[in-house]
Formats: C-alpha cells, structure tokens, sequence
C-alpha cells in the first residue's frame, strides 16, 4: 500500500513541525504517515531543513543495514513496473515479508517536473498493506536514482522493511548508481528489440548480478530463449568477477508470473554466496565510501552556490564566457576563488 493513502487529516500533519526525536521513534514504530514524511525532509533542498534530516538520518542510521538491497534497471519498455508488481507480490503473499520500493521517474529536463506514476503501473502491488511504494523524480540527478535514493534505503530500514527494491529511470551511460547502493543488480531486458548485444552498455552488463529476458509468453517464448542463450554466452566471455558470482541469465513473464519466483530465489541465492565468502561486507563497505565522497561533492556544491561573492558575479561572468570574452576555464577559476573568499 503507497503512504499516499494514509488517512491522517493533511491540516494535522501541518500541525507543527516534528522533532528529530519523534521521526526517528515514528520510522522505527513502522509508521507510514512518519516515514513518508521522513523521506520528503530528507529530500527536501531547504537548508532550514539541513540540520533535522541530518539528525533524524543519525538517529535511525544504528537501526539499518539488515534488508537486502535489490536494484532493478532495464531498458525503456522492458516492463520494469509490471515486473517488480508481480515479484512484490510473491514476496508478500508467497513468503510473507514486507517490501519497499523506491521508484525513480524522469523529470523534465525543461519543467523539472515529473510524473510519479509508478504507484498506478503496481496496481495489485499498490493495495498491499505489506508493501510501501514511494516514487521520487530523478530531478536530473545521474545513475538513474533520485540524489537521496541512499537515505531513504536507510529509512525504509529502519522502519522495519525487510526487501527493498529500487527501480531506476532506464538502462543508459551513466545510469549504473545503483550498482554503488545496492547489494543485488539486476538487468531487465527483452528479446526481439533489435541487435541484443548491442542493445546496452558493456559496462552495465560487467556489473549485473543477474539478467532476466521479461515478456518470455506466447509467441514470444523462442525469441526469449534464444536472447537468454546470447546473452549468456556473452557473459561466459567477460573475465570471472572477483566475487566468486557468475550472472544467470534468466527467462520470465511478468504478466503470467511465470519464472518471477525462481528470480527471487536466485537474488537470496546470491546474497547467501556473498555472505559466505565476504564480498557483502566488502560491497557495503565500499558503498559506504562512495556515499561520503557523493555527499562530500554535493556539500562543496552547495557551498559554492550559497557564496555571495559567486552569486553577485555569476550572471556577469556568464554573459562574459558568452560572448566570447571570457574562456569557460578562466571563468570557473575566477568563480572558484570567489567561492573561497570570505567578504
């Protein structure tokens, strides 16, 4: 069931503004209304939101780390919403768990705006009490996820969900970020959509745990197996990951359900190899890495941007680089030592 049905009257809600104490408490009670909210402040591009997120991200941070971290990409069309519909279900009602998941939509890069309709594309996933699907636009951000995915990974955590998926905007150059977030990647494709091994990216299929031909119904079941037959060949030709993990490659239907379990069963599969052997430390650890290094540029970012100095000139300087008077390296020289300068 999406947070957006919960029934508490929106005029209590703007009531007054909770505590670092009563989100926290809130998100780990497995509060929906709270959780929702959580995720939308630790979104937020205020800075008078800055320091409460902080707080509310430090205090629920001992209380994460246990759910396993799904993420699911695959080309435009491939059938990614439908897909994550029925395995959420299998979840649900086949093993009885809880699920969360993360879905990243587009946003335009001329509005800014996006159409968060994932919750509509999992109809049967949506009506799920067990299930809490929070949809956040991509606002430009590369990888293929919103620029606080990792956060609300943790949120979600700690409220309690045992699996979280999340869904990117598209297979695409630079959208591999989840790899950096996730325990488990998996690639989503279908036959029948042109030259298959050149349909993606090489690096992205270095990186997948496991590939899935979806749409494997019909009269589309040879096509599906013949793509499952190159792709794994074509995995079979890349050096063995350090890991010890060689990538399935795999047949389903998100429309029958046909296939969609044994997938999950692969994903646990996985997550019990790396256990064993270590690697699920080593990836966390390294993720942990990455997220301070993310976290240190965005800082820098915002700092450069919040500079007075930067903000009265950067209108000139840019007309300047325009016009051709002024060479794009010696402009972001001059506004970088303008973002260091104290007036």
């Amino acid at each position: 069931m999406s947070e957006a049905s919960a029934t508490e009257p929106a005029a209590l809600r703007r009531r007054r503004r909770l505590s670092s104490r009563e989100y926290v408490e809130g998100v780990l009670a497995g509060n929906r209304v709270i959780l929702a909210q959580a995720i939308t402040l630790i979104e937020s591009r205020l800075e008078s939101d800055a320091q409460l997120a902080h707080e509310v991200l430090e205090g629920v941070l001992p209380h994460t780390g246990r759910a396993r971290r799904v993420g699911i990409t695959g080309v435009p069309g491939v059938g990614k919403s439908t897909f994550i519909d029925a395995l959420g279900l299998h979840m649900i009602r086949g093993r009885g768990e809880r699920l969360a998941v993360l879905s990243v939509d587009p946003s335009s890069p001329v509005s800014h705006g996006s159409i968060l309709g994932d919750k509509t594309r999992m109809e049967k996933l949506s009506l799920e009490e067990q299930a809490f699907i929070r949809p956040s636009p991509a606002r430009g951000h590369l990888g293929g996820v919103a620029l606080r995915t990792r956060e609300t990974i943790l949120l979600c955590e700690a409220a309690g969900y045992q699996n979280i998926l999340v869904e990117t905007v598209g297979v695409g150059q630079s959208e591999t970020a989840v790899r950096s977030m996730t325990d488990c990647f998996v690639l989503l494709m279908i036959a029948g959509a042109g030259d298959e091994l050149q349909g993606i990216k090489r690096g992205i299929i270095e990186m997948v745990d496991l590939m899935a031909i979806n749409k494997a119904d019909g009269d589309n079941r040879a096509k599906a197996e013949r793509a499952r037959a190159e792709y794994a060949s074509a995995l079979h030709l890349l050096a063995r990951p350090a890991d010890g993990w060689t990538a399935p490659v795999v047949t389903c239907s998100a429309i029958t359900g046909e296939g969609v379990a044994p997938i999950w069963d692969l994903v646990l599969e996985h997550r019990a190899t790396l256990q064993s052997n270590g690697w699920l430390d080593r990836r966390r650890h390294q993720q942990a890495l990455e997220w301070m290094r993310e976290l240190v540029i965005f800082g820098l970012e915002e700092q450069f941007h919040r500079s007075p100095l930067v903000e009265r000139n950067l209108s000139q300087i840019q007309e300047e680089v325009v016009a051709g008077r002024l060479s794009p390296f010696s402009a972001a020289r001059r506004l970088l030592d303008f973002s260091r300068c104290k007036e």
